[in-house]
């Protein structure tokens, strides 16, 4: 019963076979193996246009990467308060931009306002240099609290970041779960709605460490190979990502292992519907579940062997959350199965 986190799941079968395929004679290096050339023509397919791809190690690399590409002098990158990159990435993408500051944007759940977008860049004057300048807007699907942008919400944010000539960055760490709920397509979900770099996660659903770098401009392409060389994210041999990469996007398998996530988060969603002991903090939209949930029942399912983190509790719900009650996150993965489900909910 592992619900702390999709990350604390292992690799698909497909994905670790297609690895130690990889393990076995020589490839070039650096990016310019057949295989890498391969994947990166299966992305153009999926996204139903020429893109450029660029592996990395981590969703965090991928983000502060691709903020870095669009860094302006005293630039400032609009973001949900709750954004992963604004509470969880310890700086990064400050860092990797030589100073970009996040500048938070309120929403309920967990989505960016576009009214109060546009107003949170107006603040920022061209004739006062001294408050830096837009450089950025960040958006991520599925958010941090577990929402999602529907597809006329993403229009609505792509349209403020075009009224700024901003660029359009989308967090995709749980992309497949976001693509699969909303029964949509790829390029539907991205380009067509005027998002210009997609961080592309494969970790959380099923890979061992895969992440990519999606631009939609390939013109753009040529700063990127120096800053992520300049990261250290430049793997040697990068075939290994790419391996993983081949068996995720085959036969739609990275869809297959994000549909049984959600999936198993529905369930899981409906049982806590009816516990006496605890209740939903809000509808899931994907593969995490937020419940609330009394103290004592808590500790016994972490008895009982139950694995969850506790969440902290929202400006929404502020006074909702009684004394004996705590607020947790419940996140389902490829790997969760009904029995573990099942067995949470008989003790909740």
């Amino acid at each position: 019963m592992i619900f702390a986190s999709d990350n604390w799941a292992g690799a698909h079968p497909a994905i670790s076979k297609s690895l130690s395929e990889a393990a076995s004679g020589f490839a070039s290096a650096y990016g310019t193996s057949e295989l890498d050339r391969q994947v990166e023509q299966s992305f153009a397919k999926i996204f139903e246009r020429d893109v450029s791809v660029f592996f990395v190690g981590t969703g965090t690399a991928a983000n502060s990467l691709a903020l870095a590409s669009y860094n302006r002098p005293g630039g400032h990158v609009f973001c949900h308060r709750e954004a992963h990159i604004n509470v969880d990435e310890c700086g990064a993408p400050e860092f990797f931009s030589h100073g970009a500051r996040l500048a938070p944007v309120d929403g309920t759940n967990g989505k960016m306002d576009p009214a109060l977008l546009d107003t949170e860049i107006r603040r920022f004057s061209p004739d006062f240099v001294h408050g830096g300048q837009p450089m950025a807007v960040s958006m991520t699907q599925a958010t941090e609290v577990g929402s999602l942008y529907t597809l006329n919400e993403i229009d609505e944010i792509a349209a403020v970041a075009r009224a700024h000539n901003l660029p359009l960055h989308m967090d995709g760490a749980r992309f497949a779960n976001a693509l699969v709920a909303l029964d949509t397509t790829p390029a539907e979900m991205t380009w067509k709605r005027g998002v210009d770099v997609l961080s592309f996660g494969g970790t959380k659903n099923g890979c061992w460490c895969a992440e990519a770098l999606v631009l939609f401009d390939p013109a753009r392409a040529t700063e990127m190979h120096y800053l992520r060389k300049r990261s250290a994210q430049l793997f040697s041999k990068s075939r290994f990502i790419a391996a993983q990469f081949e068996a995720y996007l085959q036969d739609d398998l990275w869809l297959s292992l994000a549909r049984n996530a959600n999936t198993m988060a529905a369930r899981l969603a409906s049982g806590l519907s009816g516990s006496d002991t605890a209740r939903l903090a809000w509808q899931p939209e994907g593969n995490e579940v937020f419940a609330i949930i009394r103290k004592q029942a808590a500790q016994t399912l972490r008895d009982k062997g139950a694995v969850f983190y506790d969440w902290h509790v929202p400006a929404a719900l502020a006074g909702q959350v009684a004394d004996d009650e705590v607020m947790i996150r419940l996140v389902t993965s490829f790997a969760t199965i009904e029995a573990d489900v099942d067995g949470f909910l008989a003790h909740c």
